[in-house]
């Protein structure tokens, strides 16, 4: 399995794993529920969920207490949204996952958090695709008034890294910049 191969790889260069960010995602499309097909299930599933799964399962066996590990939700994995019942299915499996995790790893002193952004100005995020007119709709639903940034994202994992955030474990953080229902 190549993720087997690449964390060997990983132990073999550096000696040891002291966090993991799990980062890795497929970008909703909008579709109603009957017009989703199964490849459209499968890449999600396969991106969002087993992804995670694979990684994790592999530089388990090389942790020692005080590793970590921080999973990519979403807010969709908190509020469903219409029309994106496959995205929101695998960002809710995420949670439920890292939430296993935290309890089966905690004993073990490592511990799994999980970030769930909401609009962030990525070359992937829907609102930023769209153009403009789209990012000024999401910056106004949000309470700062604009979108994050990834650095701000980023400040948040480096948190969750860090001995400051030594008693979060199976937590679930939002950024969202106070994003209005």
């Amino acid at each position: 399995m190549a993720c087997n191969e690449f964390i060997a790889a990983v132990m073999s260069e550096y000696g040891a794993i002291d966090h993991v960010f799990n980062c890795a995602g497929v970008n909703p499309t909008a579709y109603p529920l009957v017009d989703t097909t199964d490849d459209y299930w499968n890449k999600l599933m396969n991106t969002n969920v087993k992804g995670i799964y694979n990684i994790t399962r592999a530089c388990i066996p090389n942790l020692q207490s005080g590793a970590s590990f921080v999973n990519v939700s979403s807010l969709c994995g908190l509020y469903p949204r219409a029309q994106l019942a496959i995205y929101c299915a695998t960002k809710y499996a995420v949670i439920g996952f890292s939430k296993c995790m935290a309890l089966e790893l905690g004993p073990k002193g490592i511990r799994t958090n999980i970030i769930a952004p909401g609009f962030i100005d990525t070359p992937t995020n829907a609102s930023v695709v769209e153009g403009p007119e789209s990012v000024e709709r999401a910056a106004k639903g949000c309470a700062l008034g604009r979108i994050g940034t990834p650095e701000e994202v980023a400040d948040v994992v480096a948190f969750l890294f860090s001995e400051e955030a030594r008693y979060m474990n199976g937590s679930v953080v939002e950024i969202d910049g106070g994003l209005r229902g």
